[in-house]
C-alpha cells in the first residue's frame, strides 16, 4: 500500500512537472516568505500539543468529509487551540491538494504541514512554494540516502522535516540523520491496523532532543491521555477533528493531555 501510494504521488508530481518545471517552482519556493518556526510551536510544554488535519479521506477509511472549504476549518482548527495545520494533499486516495494547504496557509497564522507522500525534491520545493512551514517524510517508503537528501533539504529551504517512524529501525534510521521532529505512527502501513502502544515501547529509543509526535488512533480524550502520559509532546490528530465540531474536540483533547 505505501509503495502504491507513493508511486502515485511521484507520477502526480511529474505530471504537475511537465506543466510547471523545477526551475519555476524553485523560484517560487525561494520568494516565499520565511517558514514558521514549528519546533517552537511543537516545543515540549505543560500540555499536550495538537497537530489538526484537514483530511477529506483515507485508504483505510474511506470518506471522512467533505470539506469545502479547507480554510475555514484550518480557522477552526487554531480557534480550538491547534499549534499545526496538517493537510493532507495527496489527491488520489485522500482527496487533497496543493490548492488545498495554499488556502490554508493564506488563513491561519500558525505552520502548516504537508502531509503527503514525499519522494523526491520536486515536491519539497512545491511544498515551499504553496507556504508549508513543514513536510512529512516517511522512512519507510524511503531509501536511507534519499531520506537524507530530502530531510537536508527541506531544512535548508527553512522548513522543518516531521520525520515519521513505525518501527525501531526507522528510529534509528531517522536518528542518524538528526531529526528533531520524529513521529511514531501507530498504523501499520502493511495492515493497516492500529496499535496504539506502538508509541509508548519505541518512545524512549526516539533521540533525546526530538520533539516527540504520536500519530494515529486518537479518537477520544483517552487516547489524547494514554499517549501524553506515554510521553508524547505532541499529538497528531484527524479522522476525530473532521466528523465532530473541531473546536469542541479540541478543547476536550487538549484538556485530556494536560
Amino acid at each position: 500500500m505505501l509503495a502504491g501510494l507513493t508511486a502515485g504521488a511521484v507520477e502526480d508530481a511529474e505530471a504537475r512537472a511537465a506543466e510547471r518545471p523545477l526551475a519555476v517552482v524553485e523560484r517560487d519556493a525561494l520568494a516565499q516568505a520565511p517558514a514558521r518556526d514549528a519546533l517552537a510551536a511543537l516545543a515540549p510544554a505543560e500540555r499536550v500539543k495538537i497537530i489538526a488535519e484537514v483530511k477529506r479521506a483515507s485508504p483505510s477509511r474511506g470518506d471522512l468529509a467533505a470539506i469545502p472549504d479547507p480554510a475555514l476549518q484550518a480557522a477552526r482548527y487554531q480557534e480550538g487551540g491547534a499549534s499545526v495545520i496538517s493537510v493532507l494533499t495527496e489527491g488520489r486516495r485522500f482527496k487533497g491538494s496543493l490548492a488545498d494547504l495554499e488556502a490554508v496557509r493564506a488563513e491561519v497564522s500558525i505552520p502548516v504541514l504537508r502531509k503527503d507522500f514525499i519522494a523526491n525534491a520536486y515536491q519539497v520545493f512545491e511544498a515551499r512554494a504553496a507556504g508549508a512551514d513543514l513536510v512529512l517524510l516517511i522512512v519507510a517508503a524511503l531509501e536511507q540516502p534519499v531520506l537524507a537528501e530530502l530531510h537536508e533539504l527541506v531544512l535548508e529551504l527553512g522548513m522543518t522535516p516531521l520525520v515519521e517512524t513505525h518501527s525501531l529501525d526507522e528510529v534509528h534510521r531517522a536518528a542518524d540523520i538528526g531529526a528533531r521532529l520524529v513521529g511514531v505512527n501507530a498504523r501499520n502501513l502493511s495492515t493497516f491496523e492500529l496499535d496504539r502502544d506502538l508509541f509508548g515501547r519505541l518512545v524512549e529509543h526516539l533521540p533525546a532532543d526530538a520533539v516527540k509526535i504520536a500519530e494515529s488512533a486518537v479518537l477520544t480524550p483517552d487516547d489524547v491521555s494514554h499517549y501524553r502520559r506515554a510521553g508524547a509532546d505532541a499529538v497528531l490528530i484527524g479522522e476525530a477533528l473532521v466528523t465532530n465540531d473541531p473546536v469542541t474536540t479540541l478543547h476536550a483533547f487538549l484538556e485530556a493531555g494536560a
